[in-house]
């Protein structure tokens, strides 16, 4: 098995340069700060420009390699989403809320988005080779598993072997890996979404209290999909806010390594 750790040495030759954007680091302490857990809305409608702006938001998340492996569906029929009110158990930040995003992470659509990033390569020409390698050699390798994870299983061997004489990427080595690998991207796009909302003065709640079997039907969602949230979306009710933040010690979880 080829070195897969031998692209990630080379430093790409681009002239690329993006200019950054002006930003107000106090407005965007307050659009964290505004955005609680809402668990019960009033009937204050969402803008359908403020729905799509976010929704274009989440897509611009960091993610892993860009595989860009999501789908996010925002339920508008009226019978679909009273299904899937009931399979979030009917709960107030569900049933009071005037919209609803279930957040997927897929499993499989890494093959074609891969396939489409080196016909985007082709087209535009003057691609670093390494990255081109990238999705060439290295893409596959790692997120292949093989019938039955067979070559997920010898990766594992292969790893766990060079491991002992080198840093090498272990993960991911089969389908439960390949689940949290698309459950980080989707994580970072609903957090974009989550702040979207807020900065347009909007509330949301994350929620994971929910029967996967049933969402997944309501859907028409297969094997390779993974519900990883369903966020809600409104106007905040003046009871929304069970409470103030609780947080821990900050010493708890920020650990400084001198």
């Amino acid at each position: 098995m080829a070195d897969p750790t031998s692209i990630f040495t080379k430093v790409p030759d681009m002239n690329y340069e993006e200019p950054l954007l002006e930003t107000n680091p106090e407005e965007f302490g307050k659009v964290i700060k505004n955005r609680r857990s809402v668990r019960l809305y009033t009937n204050e409608k969402v803008p359908k420009h403020v729905m799509e702006q976010v929704l274009e938001w989440g897509l611009m998340a960091a993610n892993s390699s860009n595989l860009q492996a999501w789908e996010f569906y925002w339920v508008k029929q009226p019978t679909k989403k009273s299904q899937l009110v009931e399979a979030l158990f009917n709960q107030p930040a569900a049933r009071s809320a005037q919209e609803l995003i279930v957040c997927v992470g897929k499993l499989n659509t890494w093959k074609k988005t891969r396939k489409d990033m080196l016909e985007l390569f082709e087209k535009h020409g003057n691609v670093p080779a390494s990255a081109k390698a990238y999705y060439e050699k290295l893409v596959p390798m790692a997120y292949s598993q093989g019938p039955l994870s067979i070559f997920g299983y010898s990766k594992k061997v292969f790893t766990t072997v060079v491991g002992l004489f080198r840093p090498i990427p272990r993960e991911p080595s089969s389908r439960s890996d390949m689940r949290v690998w698309a459950a980080k991207s989707v994580a970072l796009a609903c957090q974009n979404i989550m702040m979207g909302f807020s900065a347009h003065g909007f509330d949301t709640c994350p929620m994971e209290g929910y029967d996967s079997k049933r969402v997944k039907k309501i859907l028409g969602l297969g094997r390779e999909s993974e519900i990883v949230m369903v966020i809600s979306v409104g106007k905040r009710d003046k009871r929304g806010v069970y409470g103030e933040r609780v947080r821990m010690p900050k010493e708890n979880f920020i650990k400084v390594i001198e």
